[in-house]
């Protein structure tokens, strides 16, 4: 079998798969190709990948000769006429909201596994994409904050005189959360940090931040530790929680997302106009509307002396960690694909494997992507 890593889209340093990681997916008997300049964003040269056993080839004779097509970004246009029935596709296709595109794999035929919708299970830590790479954005956020913020991070006692520690507030304490309230502890900050599952307060705790809990949350362990919608009553109570800390705050860091929803706003106009002058928020859900009302994607904007950056794109910043982890995710579940020959094999009786795929010989198999189309 011949896998293939392609370039990614203009903006995106990361590569699916690292060198090093090529070693690996050719030490299981699959010849690799990589497109020209594939891991030039990650500071990973043609000739490190020819060093790991790869061969260097055009986008176009990847995909008339590779078995497996790999790219984190989704096929450019045009590429899905020339993709053959008989190839596999993997990376991350967005499927909860790319309708059009879903449809267009099904008109095609392709088989397609998107690794943004991989199950979240015990079995499946090992390939989890979005954690791994939660972790990047996550730490980057609070380097980022540190760096738009007018006072220091730490306390320090001076002869000048003390320097109070910045006060941080974390909206959402999943794996980007949690690790943006490790970094800003390891910066010396006092942090708390809110979230609608309750069962993270030990987490939270842990770290050594304060956990604001607003009682009433509905906690769907049918999510999969995903954020549910909650209630209106809830939701209001949560807003005046929220309302109520961020004020005092130097820092807001939000996360947290729905899977193929809108992201809630947690941080209102009023809430931000009432915050210090000089504080900054990070908005890590900001390609989803953000948690923040103001926030623009991909932009940086002062309100009323606030400054909100709407960020999340930050594992592109950290490339060379970002695609080490996002590669090695990669391989874990493309082991599953791939027999001791070396052999594509796709086994749909694996629930790793069917909960991954998109789409396969003219259908949907992904349940929570089906029943959009329902």
């Amino acid at each position: 079998m011949i896998a293939g890593i392609f370039k990614e889209k203009a903006g995106e340093n990361r590569v699916i798969l690292l060198p090093e990681t090529v070693a690996e997916l050719i030490r299981k008997k699959v010849e690799v190709w990589v497109e020209k300049g594939a891991g030039d964003g990650s500071y990973s040269s043609d000739e490190q990948y020819i060093a790991s056993g790869a061969k260097i080839k055009t986008a176009e004779e990847i995909l008339a000769g590779a078995d497996l097509l790999l790219r984190i970004s989704q096929p450019e246009e045009g590429w899905l006429k020339k993709i053959r029935e008989n190839q596999v596709w993997i990376g991350i296709l967005n499927p909860l909201t790319e309708k059009e595109l879903v449809q267009q794999l099904v008109a095609r035929k392709l088989t397609t596994f998107s690794l943004d919708i991989l199950p979240r299970t015990s079995r499946a830590q090992a390939m989890d994409i979005l954690s791994s790479q939660a972790t990047a954005s996550g730490y980057r956020a609070v380097l980022d904050a540190a760096m738009n913020l007018p006072t220091f991070f730490p306390m320090f006692m001076t002869a000048a005189g003390t320097i109070t520690p910045a006060k941080v507030l974390i909206l959402g304490a999943g794996v980007a959360g949690l690790q943006a309230i490790a970094t800003s502890r390891k910066l010396g900050a006092r942090v708390e940090a809110f979230d609608v599952r309750t069962a993270v307060k030990e987490e939270v705790e842990s770290l050594g931040a304060k956990f604001v809990e607003v009682e009433g949350a509905k906690d769907d362990k049918a999510a999969g530790g995903y954020a549910v919608e909650q209630s209106e009553d809830y939701q209001k109570k949560q807003r005046q929680a929220v309302h109520d800390h961020a004020i005092k705050s130097d820092v807001v860091i939000t996360t947290a997302q729905i899977p193929g929803k809108a992201a809630p706003i947690l941080l209102l106009k009023d809430t931000v106009e009432g915050m210090k002058p000089g504080s900054v928020v990070v908005d890590l859900a900001a390609s989803t509307g953000g948690n923040c009302e103001l926030t623009v994607d991909g932009k940086t904007i002062d309100h009323h002396g606030v400054r909100i950056i709407g960020q999340s794109y930050y594992p592109s910043t950290i490339p060379k960690d970002a695609s080490k982890m996002f590669g090695k995710n990669a391989l874990n579940f493309m082991s599953l694909l791939i027999d001791a020959e070396g052999a594509l094999n796709l086994n749909f009786a694996d629930d790793i494997v069917a909960g991954t795929c998109v789409t396969h010989n003219g259908e949907i198999i992904n349940p929570r992507v089906k029943s959009l189309f329902s």
